[in-house]
């Protein structure tokens, strides 16, 4: 099996490097019409450049088609204008590979909330303005593949990176909503949590460690994960060539009667709360309270 992209059109954010630039570099080696969207800024997320030019001309000069564009994602008209131009160009968008980043990291006493607040602006919101602004095309012509970039930060923890730790679980959480609202026009959404050497992660990784994890290894996930015959509703993360899959799960639980619904009562009974045999993955918020509603029946 091949996968191909001929007819397709993707657009990639945050691809004038690392990441993106894999991304953008496969998706238009299997035949897809690829948007390299890249502000051009520095890691911090100050200053521009011509860094998606660049891209394009790599693209071009191995045959492949692409444009560039240097909008900002956390402004939404713009993200609005970068999808005209490319359905004035191609007639669609069909791939949107929401991978735009910056970081600001420091702990959590010494960040200050401008820190925070431009952090999850462009990851989470620079993430939404992107998808809001294919999101009715991708109705409207009944397909879609959107692919969310998350964290092992956002889905675990990492010292000295609140603001990206919650801008990155907000992104899983936006995924599993808009995969159910998605699924009956035939757009699919998932989620990747990659594990990269790039210019985020140069000074975290030692030297033999940044070059394992190339960012050239993250990229089968990434683009099987916006392919025709995609699944939906994945959090995949990925890694110097080995990939496994993160889910959001839920325990079966316990019920507390009527006169002990104290927190004493929850001290009581937390190792059963906790109690992991038999835990479920929900496809939906509405399992909670299914769950719930099932306890308190006995």
């Amino acid at each position: 099996m091949t996968i191909s992209f001929k007819d397709r059109v993707a657009i990639v954010t945050g691809a004038g490097g690392g990441l993106g630039r894999a991304y953008a570099l496969d998706l238009a080696a299997r035949g897809a019409k690829v948007v390299v969207n890249d502000l051009g800024g520095a890691r911090d997320g100050t200053g521009t450049s011509d860094a998606a030019a660049k891209v394009v001309e790599e693209v071009k000069a191995a045959g492949g088609e692409a444009m560039a564009n240097g909008g900002n994602v956390t402004e939404y008209e713009q993200m609005v204008e970068m999808v005209a131009k490319a359905k004035e160009a191609w007639g669609g968008v069909h791939v949107l590979i929401n991978n735009a980043g910056i970081l600001r990291d420091k702990s959590f006493a010494k960040m200050e909330p401008a820190d925070f607040d431009l952090v999850v602006k462009v990851h989470l919101l620079g993430s939404a303005n992107c998808t809001k602004a294919v999101w009715e095309t991708m109705r409207e012509q009944n397909y879609g593949r959107i692919l969310m970039t998350a964290s092992s930060t956002g889905l675990y923890g990492n010292f000295g990176q609140a603001n990206y730790g919650a801008a990155k679980l907000g992104l899983a959480g936006l995924t599993k909503t808009l995969y159910l609202e998605g699924a009956k026009n035939n757009i699919k959404v998932n989620t990747l949590a990659p594990v990269a050497g790039t210019r985020m992660t140069e000074d975290i990784f030692p030297p033999e460690a940044f070059a394992a994890f190339k960012p050239e290894n993250v990229v089968p996930a990434a683009v099987y994960l916006v392919s025709e015959d995609a699944p939906t509703n994945m959090i995949i993360g990925a890694g110097a060539g080995a990939f496994h899959a993160a889910y959001v799960t839920m325990t079966q639980g316990a019920a507390l009667p009527e006169g002990e619904r104290t927190a004493e009562g929850v001290a009581r009974i937390f190792d059963k709360i906790t109690d992991r045999t038999g835990e479920t993955v929900p496809q939906s918020g509405s399992e909670q309270a299914m769950t719930i509603m099932r306890l308190l029946q006995g």
